[in-house]
């Protein structure tokens, strides 16, 4: 069940808000919700990825100190 809150936020924020929700056509109340969900999700995600990240092996056969320094990789002939 939705909770409301309550907020309170500056003269020059509550104007925009107003104009991003009327271009979104929908309500200040839905657009933070919004926000707040995107940020959620890519703060979770993120961080799943990266504990997976943590978690994976090295590349067999793949040994990233023997790689051309990127002076050389990019060096002009």
């Amino acid at each position: 069940m939705p909770k409301n809150i309550t907020i309170k936020i500056s003269d020059q924020l509550a104007h925009w808000a107003r104009k991003q929700a009327a271009e979104k056509n929908t309500s200040i109340s839905q657009l933070v919700s919004q926000m707040l969900e995107e940020k959620m999700r890519s703060t979770d995600e993120y961080w799943k990825a990266y504990a997976e990240w943590k978690t994976q092996e090295p590349v067999p056969g793949f040994d990233a100190s023997k790689r051309w320094p990127r002076e050389k990789t990019h060096e002009r002939r």
